[in-house]
């Protein structure tokens, strides 16, 4: 929820009824319209990319269930994400190409950072 919205768990900044945003989140989740209006309008999302956010949205709405025996295990959880880790592609420049995100050092563990998870893990 964070990630898609941009904001905080917890926002002293935002109204009461706001500042929760896990309750927040759940009171948009109600309507399928109002999640583009919620999610950060930064990510300037395609059609693709929506269809995704709509899986990971109602992932974290299952995730976040008042009842923790309802919600879902990490199992089913990772599941749900691996397929969209897939498709995920970082953009770097050219320059950038052969330094690590993280630490901004030349990659020596021979990954390659536009490789999909599952291709790296099976690496």
């Amino acid at each position: 929820m964070e990630l898609i919205t941009s904001r905080k768990a917890l926002d002293d900044t935002m109204s009461d009824e706001r500042s929760h945003l896990v309750t927040w989140f759940c009171q948009i989740l109600i309507n399928k319209e109002n999640i583009p209006n919620a999610i950060d309008q930064t990510l300037n999302p395609d059609e693709e990319t929506m269809e995704s956010i709509y899986k990971v949205v109602e992932l974290a709405g299952f995730c976040t269930t008042q009842e923790p025996n309802q919600r879902l295990d990490i199992g089913h959880t990772v599941y749900i994400l691996s397929p969209l880790v897939d498709q995920w592609k970082p953009t770097c420049n050219e320059e950038e190409h052969n330094y690590s995100t993280f630490h901004g050092k030349e990659d020596t563990d021979g990954t390659d950072p536009h490789m999909s998870l599952s291709l790296t893990l099976e690496r």
